[in-house]
């Protein structure tokens, strides 16, 4: 990764550990920065491989809570499990060649899917003790040290290379707490992800500058689709909100609607 996709990755942890609603760290960790630098890193063309790519990101986000929740892994511990099964992913994924078309139905299938079993889902439990922070420098060795186990194994990822998660190492440290809700909306803004490697696919014949604007107008369109209606539901009946009061904290925080 370049030293502008270092300090983006760094803007993005810092982001979310100041943001406290789960619901919107979990879209700022969402936000293409880092594959976006990837991309202008790597120059590799968007095809199937990278929607795959993002269900490996909440794959990785996955495996970090249950390995922390459930098994009560050190959060470090926790995340080279999530980094592990994301190599899998991509180990896997090596022989074959994804068509584009194909693979994104079949990923909107899986989000519906998953959408409705989360839905379902009864609430988590309550978040584990916090336990002390990663100090920054340790912070900046993790990103750096993400940086080169990526230019190791970039045979291995390939175009996975482009939604490895750079920022989620470090993002998931920073929401350890509240791990099982952020991965409900995580996934949920997963959508926006896809629409952002549609905008980049249908762009990038012409130029990658086109790409990457059709790919953030694709992310905002679906972000938008995804977040408004809700925000408008909030602000039109502000009263039942106000009335059920740590109950409807609670629904922001656990992915329920």
């Amino acid at each position: 990764m370049t030293a502008q996709g270092v300090l983006l990755v760094t803007a993005v942890v810092w982001a979310v550990s100041l943001i406290r609603p789960v619901r919107w760290r979990a879209f700022v960790a969402a936000l293409p920065l880092p594959m976006t630098a990837a991309l202008l890193a790597t120059g590799l063309p968007v095809d199937g491989t990278q929607l795959v790519g993002v269900a490996g990101l909440n794959l990785f986000f996955g495996l970090v809570a249950l390995a922390y929740h459930r098994f009560r892994l050190p959060i470090l511990l926790a995340d080279v499990a999530g980094v592990a099964g994301y190599l899998a992913v991509a180990a896997a994924l090596r022989p074959f060649a994804l068509p584009f078309g194909p693979t994104l139905a079949a990923m909107l299938a899986l989000w519906l899917l998953a959408m409705l079993v989360l839905r379902r889902l009864p609430a988590p439990d309550p978040p584990v003790a916090s336990g002390t922070r990663v100090p920054a420098v340790a912070r900046l060795l993790l990103i750096l040290g993400g940086a080169v186990l990526t230019g190791l194994l970039g045979q291995v990822l390939r175009g996975l290379v482009v939604t490895f998660p750079y920022a989620g190492v470090l993002v998931a440290v920073e929401v350890r707490r509240d791990l099982p809700a952020f991965c409900r909306h995580f996934a949920r803004n997963s959508l926006a992800l896809l629409g952002f490697l549609v905008g980049v696919r249908l762009g990038q014949d012409v130029s990658v500058t086109v790409a990457l604007v059709a790919g953030w107008a694709g992310f905002a369109l679906v972000a938008a689709a995804l977040h408004l209606p809700r925000y408008w539901h909030g602000k039109r009946y502000p009263e039942a909100h106000s009335t059920t009061g740590n109950a409807a904290e609670r629904g922001d925080g656990d992915g329920k609607r």
